[in-house]
């Protein structure tokens, strides 16, 4: 799982802190691609390896690669699985070799813009009877989604950060229905809300988030900027997301799930 900017920012470790918890859109993707006999795979925006770890799992009679636009993302994915081969790229021109059974996107076409050109693109790369399983982020109205906006509008690096606040390239439920359904031959398309007991309250809820939708917002600051928007955020998170008497607070992460099969 990765973005497609040109400077590498991605942290493999600051992703991983909360595997366990982005694994579970992953698992409940890969259990309702419909072919069985896959001979070839791919996860495109592999980040570290966790989302290709699992593939290779779910279909363990496959050639499985991966790639991702950082370098960070794909030597952790080396370091995870050095039988397979991984390779730095940018989704939006990324052509594989030859045609595959299953493209795996995990939480990454989100970053990629013009979804009408990139979904189609992908869906010609796929066998007859393949599938291109998607799963994106659907949390930009979110509250932790909103107050980012909001504490980079409010301070004083809001023209450093006019830029970040634009919307993910994601597009709406419908949108996808109508431009796929006649490309392929089925189309799966829900949506998931997952509730995230994050131990730790407000902290924990920014960590998270430092690893994904944070980053266009930190990037451009300094150390003393990153600090202070942090502080700021923070304090908004602490307003909007109570803790419990255990010491956590819940999380509410909306995802959108598409599997097109061609």
């Amino acid at each position: 799982m990765s973005d497609q900017h040109t400077t590498d920012s991605w942290s493999a470790k600051q992703y991983s802190k909360f595997e366990k918890e982005r694994n579970r859109p992953i698992i409940d993707l890969l259990a309702h691609i419909p072919a069985t006999s896959v001979k070839t795979a791919v996860d495109i925006g592999c980040g570290p390896g966790n989302s290709t770890e699992l593939l290779r799992a779910h279909f363990p009679a496959a050639i499985v690669s991966g790639m991702d636009s950082s370098e960070d993302m794909i030597m952790a994915a080396r370091k995870r699985m050095p039988d397979v081969s991984f390779e730095v790229a940018d989704i939006s021109t990324w052509q594989g070799d030859g045609k595959y059974d299953v493209i795996l996107a995990n939480a990454a076409l989100q970053w990629v813009p013009d979804h009408k050109t990139l979904f189609p693109s992908l869906i010609n790369q796929l066998n007859r009877g393949g599938s291109l399983a998607v799963q994106m982020p659907d949390n930009f109205e979110e509250p932790a989604q909103k107050l980012m906006r909001a504490t980079a509008a409010e301070g004083p690096w809001a023209a450093k950060l006019k830029d970040a606040a634009k919307r993910v390239a994601r597009e709406g439920a419908g949108w996808y229905y109508d431009h796929l359904r006649s490309q392929v031959s089925t189309l799966d398309i829900w949506r998931t809300i997952y509730y995230h007991p994050l131990a730790g309250g407000a902290a924990a809820i920014v960590e998270w988030f430092k690893g994904t939708g944070l980053r266009p917002f930190l990037d451009p600051l300094g150390e003393e900027e990153k600090a202070a928007f942090l502080a700021a955020y923070t304090a908004k998170i602490a307003k909007a997301y109570p803790v419990y008497d255990n010491g956590s607070a819940l999380l509410p992460f909306p995802r959108l799930f598409i599997i097109a099969t061609r």
